[in-house]
């Protein structure tokens, strides 16, 4: 607590000197008096009541012009506050879902650990927007732009391989997330590119999408799941029921480092759930919000309790005087 004017508190020499000039009035036996054959109506237990009680309302006097000096002087608190300004950042998550993203050399497959290590991703971007795409044959948006995150991970859990025809259709899916984020004012646009194989449907070019996400201005940061080996275990269904197969690994690297180069993104392999984890958590630390903190304090008033002590202390000297003095014997 401090006081916007402190000088005001030299005030309370006042109260001081009147309690020790009515100190010295009752020492000194000058005050009035008035003489009496006794004085047993007037004792309590063995005291006189009225040299208890007459002193009470001059100590409620004192108290409320005390109140009264320390209120005009404005007591106030203050509390030091921040005030974070944060540029987010749009990110929108392309997804490749095409039947091969079903093949198991990530655990369980390479589907639902990439989901699981979005939802991860999306949780720890609390400030930014964030929406997903996903393509196998066609593409299509399945959450737009939002800073819902609980809408954001249902829709996440909600992705899988039997939404739409299937293929893959890179330029289709990266031309999809751009055309989410070319009319945003956001600081930075990113589009972050997952899949696990090459393209082969779609009526855009990977090239040609990549080409407008430059001139946009967004990034792309790109990701090709799959084990480095030549084969992956795979599940195919037969007549005696789905049976594990080891199919051909096709990603398309040299497409994808391209794609990430031409719009000032970067290229990563991921072959496991580590590594695909490490990728996002990197990508997390290259793209940050770009926050600014200001620090400022808030007040807050405290002469209306003086103000209303002293108020109290003038009320209860009245009450005093007229319903318990003057009834006194």
């Amino acid at each position: 607590m401090f006081f916007e004017y402190p000088k005001l508190l030299w005030l309370l020499a006042i109260p001081v000197l009147l309690v020790l000039h009515y100190i010295y009035v009752e020492l000194s036996g000058k005050r009035p008096h008035l003489r009496v054959s006794t004085i047993v109506p007037w004792t309590l237990k063995g005291r006189s009541a009225m040299s208890v009680v007459r002193h009470i309302p001059f100590v409620l006097r004192v108290s409320a012009l005390s109140m009264i000096v320390v209120a005009i002087a404005r007591p106030r608190s203050s509390e030091e506050m921040e005030r974070i300004d944060t540029e987010g950042i749009d990110i929108v998550l392309a997804m490749d879902v095409s039947t091969s993203m079903l093949a198991r050399d990530l655990v369980p497959d390479r589907l639902n650990a990439s989901k699981d290590i979005a939802i991860e991703f999306i949780s720890q971007r609390p400030t930014d927007r964030m929406g997903i795409v996903v393509f196998a044959g066609e593409s299509f948006t399945q959450c737009p732009l939002t800073t819902d995150r609980a809408t954001l991970i249902n829709l996440m859990k909600e992705v899988q391989t039997d939404l739409i025809e299937d293929g893959t259709a890179i330029g289709n899916g990266l031309a999809t997330a751009v055309a989410r984020m070319k009319d945003s004012d956001a600081k930075s646009r990113v589009v972050i590119l997952l899949t696990d194989g090459v393209n082969n449907r779609g009526e855009i070019s990977p090239q040609m999408a990549a080409e407008i996400a430059r001139t946009y201005g967004i990034r792309v940061y790109t990701i090709g799941v799959g084990t480095d080996e030549d084969t992956a275990p795979y599940p195919v269904m037969t007549p005696w029921g789905v049976e594990i197969q080891n199919v051909k690994v096709e990603i398309d690297e040299a497409l994808l480092a391209d794609i990430a180069e031409s719009t000032g993104g970067r290229y990563f392999r991921a072959t496991d759930n580590t590594k695909l984890a490490e990728i996002y958590s990197e990508i997390n630390k290259m793209e940050k919000a770009r926050t600014t903190v200001d620090s400022f304090p808030i007040y807050k008033e405290l002469f209306g309790m003086y103000a209303l002590l002293a108020l109290l202390a003038i009320l209860l000297e009245l009450m005093l005087n007229w319903f318990v003095i003057r009834r006194l014997p």
